[in-house]
């Protein structure tokens, strides 16, 4: 039931941000509902698939793990040396920086990165799932914002004040993800062990 929940969970999250890249049926979309409308419809559809997507992995990885291979010890080490990059590329994606700048989409190089990196420490199947379609959407996100024209690039600031801010910030969720998130809220410790 748990990777059922899971899948159902992937669909609805990622097929609202697909839906995103599709402009002209989105446009329709907002001409006939109103843009905050859209954009309400849009946050509840995604808070309900983000929920699933918890609910059934938990669900899974209390009631249904299934081990499909197991990854070498050291990918754990990989895993939590590209999460540092992950968590400063996320915070760029909020504050104006040269990082930001640089990356031109520092959300989905973020979400990317998170994905891939548990996927090499990951083997079971439900974390293929849940990694593996989070890390296809964000190379499909991409590779459509690329095509998009409307989007404009992002002005590199004067001055690295903010790069070290988005540093600084980008460690410290990094390590409150690891020393308190990580360990309370998913169950596996990732400093020691």
């Amino acid at each position: 039931m748990g990777l059922g929940i899971l899948i159902v969970g992937l669909g609805v999250f990622l097929g609202t941000h697909i839906f995103v890249s599709f402009r002209g049926a989105r446009a329709d979309v907002i001409e006939r509902v109103g843009l905050q409308a859209y954009r309400g419809m849009f946050a509840l559809a995604s808070l309900a698939g983000l929920a699933l997507i918890v609910w059934g992995f938990a669900q899974y990885r209390a009631h249904e793990w299934i081990q499909v291979w197991s990854p070498p010890s050291f990918m754990r080490h990989v895993t939590i040396g590209l999460m540092l990059f992950a968590t400063i590329f996320i915070v760029a994606a909020f504050i104006p920086s040269h990082i930001k700048a640089r990356l031109k989409h520092p959300m989905l190089a973020g979400v990317k990165t998170w994905a891939l990196a548990h996927l090499l420490s990951n083997g079971d199947l439900g974390s293929i799932l849940l990694f593996g379609t989070f890390l296809a959407w964000g190379i499909y996100a991409r590779i459509a914002a690329k095509r998009r024209s409307d989007l404009k690039p992002t002005a590199e600031p004067i001055g690295w004040t903010n790069d070290a801010l988005v540093v600084v910030l980008g460690v410290v969720v990094y390590l409150a993800l690891g020393y308190a998130f990580h360990p309370v809220v998913i169950g596996v410790p990732v400093f020691g062990k």
